[in-house]
């Protein structure tokens, strides 16, 4: 993708979807945490339905920690490996407590020392939860940021430092979730509806005829 087509794309995703955000359902920083921790190798979706349970009971440190292991994966066992996040997401909650007073920590460094968070994970809760412009690179964006020629990479950092660099400041705060969701629903793995696609136009895996299309000829990109 050329750079100069880089500030239309961005321009026709938030035209489309001003104020994006995580399809993750939260109330507070914490279950932010415990949201995002939980969604490896889940859907959104299957993760919901799972965190409406568990946050009904404990929706603090303090009282996931009360709960414990068996409690939290009593009320996570629809999702995968719910055992393992069970035993991480409690161990987390203990140096929550012990540490940084019962408050998720602001800084990446607090954050990735917690089980089970990586740069991923800290992306995601410095973004959502204090509003720091990070993009957090999961497989849908790695997937667009290559397909498109947007950020292409062979490693999630690399295309995570090649977004941060590329993507304008304006755009950058919520350039990961208009990119999650166009890789969700219209820039799939398998077969991508580029027919449908808002941003075709300037990229460089779309068909040519789509590529000299005018602008606004395609439907919203972030359409299900």
């Amino acid at each position: 993708m050329k750079r100069e087509h880089i500030e239309p794309f961005f321009a026709t995703l938030k035209a489309a979807n001003p104020r994006p955000t995580t399809e993750l359902e939260f109330t507070n920083p914490f279950e932010l945490l415990a949201a995002v921790l939980l969604s490896a190798q889940a859907t959104d979706v299957g993760v919901n339905k799972a965190t409406r349970r568990l946050f009904a009971v404990a929706n603090t440190p303090a009282k996931m920690l009360a709960l414990g292991v068996d409690g939290v994966a009593e009320r996570i066992k629809t999702i995968g490996l719910y055992r393992n996040k069970a035993k991480h997401l409690v161990e987390t909650c203990r140096i929550l407590v012990e540490r940084h007073g019962g408050q998720v920590p602001r800084s990446r460094e607090a954050l990735e020392a917690l089980p089970g968070v990586g740069r991923k994970t800290a992306n995601v809760v410095l973004n959502v939860a204090f509003g720091e412009p990070t993009i957090a690179v999961d497989t849908h964006i790695f997937r667009v940021a290559n397909r498109t020629g947007l950020a292409p990479g062979r490693t999630p950092l690399e295309v995570e430092r090649k977004l941060m660099e590329r993507v304008p400041p304006a755009y950058r705060h919520d350039a990961h979730h208009w990119l999650i969701l166009l890789g969700r629903y219209v820039c799939k793995a398998r077969r991508p509806h580029c027919e449908r696609c808002a941003v075709a136009r300037w990229c460089d895996s779309a068909p040519k005829a789509l590529r000299a299309a005018p602008a606004g000829a395609a439907p919203s990109p972030t359409a299900g």
